[in-house]
């Protein structure tokens, strides 16, 4: 057993949280994509690299998922609300931000 429950359904719990993610995600991506354009989107691309937790978030069942709608709260919460644009977004996602930046 993992977690309280068979190995089973544990895995198709995991399986449903990822076909989840890869649906938010693509939909997220349609999303940001429209608004600012693929070409865009690839000339204002940084190197950001994601952090550990979330490339091991990858094993838990619906934490990607709900990355992902951290994400888009993020974006409506902090950006689109406060008058930034979805490419100062996908800027913010996309490049280091150092403490000299602030």
């Amino acid at each position: 057993m993992i977690a309280g429950m068979y190995e089973q359904n544990f895995i198709a719990y995991m399986i449903f949280g990822l076909i989840l993610n890869f649906a938010f995600s693509i939909m997220f991506g349609i999303y940001l994509s429209n608004n600012i354009g693929m070409k865009e989107m690839i000339e204002s691309k940084g190197e950001k690299e994601q952090s550990l937790i979330v490339q091991l978030s990858l094993f838990i069942p619906y934490a990607k998922m709900l990355i992902t709608l951290y994400r888009v709260a993020i974006l409506q919460i902090f950006f689109l609300n406060k008058g930034y644009s979805h490419k100062e977004f996908w800027v913010y996602m996309t490049h280091e931000h150092s403490q000299e930046e602030k």
